[in-house]
């Protein structure tokens, strides 16, 4: 996420400063007092492993003040508590009723927007059936409710399916430059061709609350069972954008807003039963993977991925398309690099069919036995990038394409160039998680909001547990300077079997433009529409002492730049496959098995028929041994 901040006085400072260590990650553990209590655990989809449910996090433009949104515990209503950036403790709550999950949060020097998804009333006409929610954006001012637009629903796109939300997995964004913000999310249409499937929709709304539709930038459907998002702010429509769909690649879509091959492949990856190896996180993870470098039109994504091999065609989606095979079982951690929105640096991912290696362009930034999940990107100005994730030591993954289980073994954190380069060794903590989005502070700081728990990830999440609820959130900053004092927490372990790398990229990125960020005096637009406003319940957060401590880590030692070891073992999934408790899958995996991808089918033919937004790209969702009807649940 992005925070303003002097830039070229930070690019300066970091460009003269030494790598980063573990005395440069400060932690506030339960500085934030929640007035209503939290269930930070959120099954994944399918394995039902869990993921920290995300709480996203915000600072306005004059880093006077910060925002923090959660999911009330039961199930309904999104507090967001106003924070002081400096303590992180909470001045304010403000509620907005009915929210389903916080999807995306934008801070404002006057207030906040929202991007949520809530039951629509009763009384609305084409309403989805069964109570489905449906996005919408709220924005609040001082505290009240300025406006509120449906980002779905009736009139959104009708004549091409009106679309729900089941799950707010997504993110938002806001361009002052542009004067818009821009809302990346997962839908499920209930009318139209594609009624009972799961794509993606792309809404760009403007600073009076009205619904914009941009050619070319605006889109009802573009990847099919989107398992993953990456969004971010540009000067203008349309923003950066990148998706997980089920035909086995991750693309930057900017220009296109789908999953067509003249977008830009960064990643050849299985598909099997609509998910792609949770490359973006998965359930609630599709934010901080995408970062732009603030003085320039560069930006930086990370994701995870098991590698590719073996690419064969896809015939269902026709020429210039493929699926491919997993090079390893357990996922590493990966980046690219991009010029501008729509340029990648170095070569795509291949599409030869016949090819041995599908993953060849990659820049890895992990490699080893361990498994890693939850990776997220966040710049310190113009100069490098941090890059943090999770592990499992001696996984147990038994679906091909989803995650893995096991031991946890820590937080990882890795600073990068503006190359791609590694600068320093990556480090661990073992009691620090990203739960939330990473942005860059008014004082150079990237911090992000987690919850101070043990995290075990040793087997599914099949019921609620009502001890894991909490009234507390945490802060975890990684600070530049390094100058800060402070006592040393419990967070330390030794290091594990898998080693952190870095490769050079091709070529080096730069360019020069004002980083766009949110502003309280922006632009309106000319045109205007009927919003509707929601109730809103402000209380005073109790205020809680802080501490803040240093985090000894465990320091992990660099080999040379990374290729594929030969000890990298073929794909395959392991004993112990837990049943799901999504209504929607019909097709089990077989431990062992080497499920092939799942197939789409396009709107009026393999995904070439009906023209969306004038690029002949038809809807495409899964066949029939993954498809979910209207009443069926699924996240993707």
């Amino acid at each position: 996420m992005r925070g303003l901040f002097t830039l070229s006085m930070l690019s300066a400072a970091l460009g003269a400063s030494a790598a980063l260590t573990a005395s440069n990650l400060k932690t506030y553990v339960d500085v934030l007092a929640l007035n209503s209590s939290f269930n930070p655990i959120i099954p994944a989809y399918w394995t039902d492993y869990p993921h920290h449910r995300r709480t996203p996090f915000a600072l306005s433009p004059n880093g006077k003040t910060a925002y923090l949104a959660y999911l009330d515990a039961s199930g309904t209503d999104i507090h967001v508590a106003e924070l002081d950036p400096t303590t992180f403790e909470a001045t304010s709550t403000v509620t907005v009723s009915g929210g389903k999950e916080a999807g995306g949060l934008v801070a404002h020097d006057d207030g906040f927007a929202l991007l949520t998804n809530e039951v629509m009333p009763s009384s609305t006409t084409d309403a989805p059936p069964s109570d489905t929610p449906v996005p919408v954006l709220h924005r609040y001012t001082n505290g009240e409710a300025t406006w509120k637009t449906w980002l779905g629903g009736p009139g959104v796109h009708a004549d091409d399916g009106l679309a729900a939300a089941t799950d707010m997995n997504g993110d938002l964004v806001f361009s002052e430059a542009a004067g818009y913000y821009g809302a990346y999310f997962v839908v499920s249409d209930y009318t139209g061709d594609a009624s009972g499937h799961f794509g993606d929709s792309i809404e760009y709304v403007s600073t009076n609350g009205t619904l914009v539709q941009i050619s070319g930038a605006s889109s009802d459907w573009g990847c099919s069972h989107n398992t993953g998002i990456a969004f971010e702010a540009a000067d203008e429509p349309p923003y950066a954008s990148i998706c997980a769909e089920d035909q086995g690649d991750i693309w930057l879509n900017t220009k296109t807003q789908g999953m067509t091959n003249d977008g830009v492949k960064i990643s050849n990856e299985n598909t099997t039963n609509g998910a792609s190896n949770e490359a973006m996180g998965g359930m609630s993870g599709s934010y901080s993977g995408l970062a732009r470098f603030a003085e320039s039109t560069n930006y930086i994504f990370t994701w995870v991925s098991r590698g590719s091999i073996d690419l064969t065609e896809n015939t269902w989606m026709g020429d210039g398309y493929t699926n491919s095979q997993n090079r390893t079982n357990p996922r590493n951690v990966a980046l690219a690099l991009f010029t501008d929105k729509y340029t990648k640096v170095g070569a795509q991912a291949t599409s030869e069919v016949g090819a041995k290696s599908g993953d060849s362009q990659i820049t890895w930034v992990t490699s080893g036995d361990n498994d890693c999940s939850n990776a997220h990107v966040a710049t310190f100005g113009n100069s490098s990038a941090l890059i943090t994730w999770e592990e499992i030591s001696d996984p147990d993954c038994p679906y091909i394409a989803m995650g893995c289980a096991g031991e946890f073994a820590g937080t990882y954190f890795q600073q990068v160039d503006g190359s791609g380069n590694k600068l320093g060794d990556a480090f661990k903590s073992d009691d620090i998680y990203v739960a939330g989005d990473m942005v860059t502070m008014t004082d150079g700081r990237i911090c992000w909001p987690y919850v101070s728990m043990e995290w075990d990830l040793s087997q599914p999440v099949w019921s609620t547990d009502t001890s894991k609820y909490t009234k507390q959130i945490s802060f975890a900053c990684m600070d530049p300077s390094g100058s800060s004092s402070s006592s040393s927490s419990s967070s330390s372990s030794s290091s594990n079997s898998t080693t952190s790398v870095a490769s050079s990229s091709s070529a080096a990125v730069s360019a020069a433009v004002t980083h766009a960020v949110a502003s309280s005096s922006v632009p309106a637009a000319a045109a205007t529409a009927e919003t509707s406003v929601v109730a809103v319940v402000a209380a005073q957060a109790n205020s809680a002492s802080y501490v803040q401590t240093s985090v000894a880590v465990a320091v992990v030692a660099t080999p040379a730049p990374f290729s594929v070891p030969a000890s990298f073992s073929a794909a395959g999934a392991g004993a112990g496959a837990f049943p799901t408790t999504f209504l929607t899958q019909q097709q089990g995996q077989t431990p062992g098995a080497q499920a092939q991808p799942t197939q789409g089918v396009g709107k009026q033919g393999k995904g070439q028929g009906k023209g969306h937004k004038g690029q002949g790209q038809g809807k495409s969702y899964g066949s029939e041994k993954y498809n979910p009807s209207s009443e069926e649940r699924c996240p993707f």
